[in-house]
């Protein structure tokens, strides 16, 4: 059985907003990336402990920590950087969070991504080095701009870090912003590595963010395959449907709704159990 969760940040800055809905959906489990307006890398240790009660209370789990981290440019300072990675095992620890979700690093405009590769492989391996012990997973996610924003690149970071404690996000949406097929081409290539996977669709001509099945994804494909290998891992809905920048993406109530119902819609005509 597939388990559903979400960025509930695109749902409404309002945490008690945000659980509504997912109750609403029937979505226990959320991927922590914002809350009252501030992203989870600046919450204080009292605000995680209302995170905290509040989940509790309600019966919902955290199933990842959509960080930030890893999202700097490569020539930017990385010990700042770093204590902010420190932070995030913590509060990662205090909400019993087992993934973090990171990023390779913006690189510059204009640069081969190659030249940078040494220098991403050492700031990923302090990471990791920073979490040993920790009991948490590290999820690289593919995302337009980064070192690893293809296919081809992610593979060549998770093998070279080989760890694992270090595993991928399959995010169909963000390869379609490379114009790779991302069932087609990219999991080919990452299926050994794949740990989670992010629900967001697009359209390969103009990049465009629609709902699970509308777009060049290959979504239901991929579903289908997952199922087939007994995966039991999380869908999260990532929608972008209102908004879509850098810093994260926006759907409001009810565009979250309808990213929902086409995810269960697709699951639900493959006959793939979820919860």
């Amino acid at each position: 059985m597939m388990k559903l969760s979400g960025f509930a940040d695109e749902i409404s800055p309002v945490l008690d907003e945000q659980l509504r809905v997912l109750e609403e959906e029937g979505i226990r489990h959320l991927e922590l990336r914002g809350v009252w307006g501030k992203n989870v890398v600046a919450l204080d240790d009292g605000e995680v402990k209302r995170i905290r009660k509040s989940l509790d209370a309600g019966g919902f789990r955290v199933s990842a920590i959509g960080s930030p981290i890893g999202k700097i440019g490569i020539e930017d300072p990385f010990p700042p950087h770093l204590d902010d990675f420190r932070r995030i095992l913590d509060i990662a620890a205090a909400l019993d969070a087992g993934y973090i979700r990171i990023f390779s690093f913006y690189i510059p405009e204009g640069k081969p991504p190659e030249i940078y590769r040494n220098q991403v492989l050492d700031r990923l391996s302090a990471m990791l080095e920073a979490a040993e012990g920790s009991q948490v997973m590290l999820l690289h996610e593919n995302e337009s701009g980064i070192y690893g924003n293809t296919a081809e690149r992610c593979k060549d970071l998770l093998d070279s870090l080989a760890k694992g404690s270090f595993r991928a996000i399959f995010d169909p949406a963000n390869f379609i912003q490379q114009q790779q097929k991302p069932f087609t081409h990219c999991y080919p290539l990452l299926k050994d590595y794949v740990e989670y996977c992010h629900i967001k669709d697009a359209v390969m001509a103009d990049g465009k963010v629609v709902p699970a099945g509308e777009g060049d994804g290959e979504i239901p494909e991929l579903l289908q395959v997952l199922s087939d290998k007994g995966y039991t891992g999380f869908l999260s809905l990532e929608p972008h449907l209102a908004v879509a920048g850098r810093a994260g993406g926006y759907s409001g109530p009810e565009l979250f709704r309808k990213a929902a119902g086409a995810l269960k819609q697709i699951l639900d005509d493959l006959g793939i159990s979820y919860a």
